[in-house]
């Protein structure tokens, strides 16, 4: 019978030691999932934010119950807790601490999920991206005011924080009404960036979110002037309806860019033209004697002036 092997005492404790540290050294080497403790942890300290945390969003995360650890709860956003937690808290051991990172390493947390979404396919080059704005200029994840898109202020005071000129247009006498609540910005505009527009030829319109057919965004509302025309007014068709309209708000009837209906048709139809139709703007005809009252509003005869389907002088 083989007698047992009999190490000496020295060496054994030797492999233990080896042992232990192979041990650490396996631990400290194990994914970082392992750093991920779950959002029951965070309910300890964050009381505030984790009790009406149940109507936010974002907590279909944690009802899905099905998800992994990196896309549960807190730490789907902010990241794995161990080292917040041992650390007793503190905003350097956060791994994502929205106060303290860059603009552009705050979007692409937030577009972890919403990456495909549709409507912020385009913001990463979008006015406020490329302005420095971040998500979280214009969104508060836990202490939103607002009833809807976790906004940081009230729907319209979000856009009129930056966008104080704006703001003032809209106590003008003829505006859309954005104060009264009866539309909001992001009903033309789409804050998150949009495609290149199809109108206004170069000049590229601030973020206006496009129709379903690459039209305008008037014509969400103002579908009896989308056409198509047989006679199309071609500033209308091609340039916009800005051309003649501000889209805020303006002291001239109809958001007109000019007090006298007269003197804004005159800006294209001056004589400077060749005075052909679909060769140049058409010049005044001598039965326009533009010192007679009835002459000077253009619109009394030429009614359809967005475009006509009867008449190629917009005639009624």
């Amino acid at each position: 019978m083989r007698q047992p092997i009999r190490l000496p005492a020295g060496l054994l404790a030797t492999l233990g030691f080896l042992w232990l540290v192979s041990s650490a050294m396996a631990q400290t080497a194990q994914p970082a999932a392992t750093g991920f403790v779950g959002s029951n942890a965070c309910k300890t300290c964050h009381v505030d934010i984790w009790t009406p945390f149940y109507k936010n969003p974002h907590y279909q995360s944690l009802a899905a119950g099905d998800l992994p650890p990196a896309r549960t709860g807190c730490e789907s956003c902010h990241g794995p807790g161990q080292a917040h937690v041992a650390a007793r808290g503190g905003k350097a051991t956060v791994v994502n601490a929205f106060s303290r990172m860059q603009p552009n390493r705050t979007m692409e947390v937030c577009l972890t999920c919403h990456g495909k979404d549709f409507q912020k396919s385009n913001i990463r080059r979008s006015g406020h991206t490329l302005n420095g704005v971040t998500c979280t200029d214009c969104h508060s994840i836990h202490h939103s005011p607002s009833a809807k898109f976790l906004l940081a202020k009230t729907r319209s005071e979000t856009c009129f924080a930056c966008h104080a000129t704006v703001r003032a247009q809209f106590e003008m006498p003829s505006k859309h009404r954005i104060n009264e609540g009866f539309m909001d910005c992001w009903d033309c505009h789409n804050p998150h960036g949009t495609f290149a527009p199809t109108w206004r030829m170069g000049s590229r319109p601030h973020m206006v979110d496009q129709t379903a057919a690459n039209d305008e965004a008037c014509l969400k509302c103002h579908a009896d002037m989308r056409g198509p025309f047989v006679y199309e007014h071609a500033p209308a068709a091609v340039e916009g309806c800005e051309t003649c309209h501000y889209p805020h708000g303006s002291t001239n009837g109809r958001l007109l860019r000019r007090p006298v209906l007269l003197t804004l048709c005159l800006e294209c139809h001056n004589g400077g033209g060749t005075g052909t139709r679909l060769a140049g703007v058409d010049i005044q005809s001598a039965q326009h004697n533009l010192l007679d009252p009835k002459y000077q509003r253009c619109t009394t005869c030429h009614v359809r002036i967005h475009g006509s389907n009867a008449d190629a002088f917009f005639l009624r």
